[in-house]
């Protein structure tokens, strides 16, 4: 079955042709980053512009690069939640129009369920069920995958997810936008142990997070040292940020596997794409005996394969939807459909 399958959800226009929910035949991307570099962060305005500009090129190069034409795909997959609620409109809008011109079903996809799919592009041998750490600009979750559409959510972030907390960290450090990439870099040339950094807790949730207070002492290490003017190495800030990220996220996700009974640990979204955490965990799964997934880096940030990938898992499952579909801003993973 060959899905061609949109995704619009924040500063990322992409379209991809997957067939049976493994195997990618195209994977076009259009990113918006350098533009949105100069205002320190995406500005949702001219993201929902440039959507409007790139998803017929990226759509057409999808389907090409993939040997087909639209007549000769099964079915229009596309990204409705959550996300920039401008941004989702665009691909929303669009797929719509696809399926309805076409005679094609329409397939509602989550935004975070297709993270986690992308790992079955990656690794064909993965199968629910699973425990799974998802991390991004705008989600840190564990979630329990106890099938393909099926999904519970045990611990989350009260406050800032772990990459808008990278992103924050590394604008008060001088980087520019995206700063996880640029913290992960810095970390590699600095000691992760010259700055201590406590490592925050949520009340008796043991799997939950709080990156707030991270954040702020970071912030608040900086202006210190500007104020007294002091030279602040910015190398072992990073490095001692990114390693206490790195100690909560996967300190939480393995005591929720032992807690809960799993043995199959799995990364998602942009942050799994950090060499910190990448390294930690599977240290750290190493030494637990804990089968550990993550994605190819090329499908760790937002790409219209991995939402092709759960899209066919929702076909499967009967999500098919009208012409009625609407773009949700938030939508927990739980809810296939609003």
């Amino acid at each position: 079955m060959k899905i061609l399958s949109l995704e619009s959800s924040c500063d990322e226009t992409a379209a991809a042709v997957v067939e049976d929910g493994r195997i990618v035949l195209s994977n076009v991307v259009a990113t918006q980053i350098e533009e949105h570099k100069l205002y320190g962060g995406v500005v949702p305005e001219i993201a929902s512009r440039r959507h409007c500009e790139n998803i017929i090129g990226v759509t057409e190069e999808a389907l090409e690069k993939a040997g087909c034409r639209l007549k000769d795909v099964d079915a229009i997959a596309v990204t409705f939640g959550p996300g920039l609620i401008g941004a989702l409109l665009v691909g929303v809008n669009f797929a719509k129009g696809l399926a309805m011109a076409a005679d094609k079903p329409l397939i509602p996809v989550h935004h975070l369920r297709s993270h986690i799919a992308a790992n079955y592009l990656c690794h064909a041998q993965l199968k629910p069920p699973f425990l799974c750490l998802v991390v991004s600009g705008g989600h840190s979750h564990i979630i329990e995958v106890k099938d393909y559409t099926d999904f519970t959510v045990i611990g989350r972030t009260y406050d800032d997810a772990a990459g808008e907390a990278y992103d924050k960290a590394a604008r008060v450090l001088g980087f520019p936008y995206p700063g996880g990439i640029y913290i992960d870099e810095a970390a590699k040339h600095g000691n992760p142990k010259a700055y201590h950094f406590s490592q925050p807790k949520v009340g008796d949730s043991p799997y939950d997070f709080s990156f707030s207070g991270l954040k702020t002492a970071v912030v608040n290490l900086a202006h210190n040292a500007s104020q007294k003017g002091e030279e602040l190495n910015k190398n072992d800030l990073a490095a001692s940020f990114q390693y206490t990220v790195a100690k909560v996220l996967t300190d939480r996700t393995i005591q929720a596997a032992k807690d809960l009974g799993y043995h199959k640990i799995v990364l998602a979204g942009g942050v799994s794409a950090n060499s910190g955490l990448r390294t930690m965990m599977t240290d750290v799964c190493k030494q637990n005996q804990f089968e550990l997934y993550m994605p190819e880096l090329k499908y760790c940030g937002d790409n219209g394969a991995m939402v092709g990938a759960q899209g066919y898992y929702e076909y499967l499952s009967g999500n098919i939807v009208k012409m009625d579909l609407n773009a949700c801003a938030s939508l927990p993973i739980t809810e296939a459909v609003r």
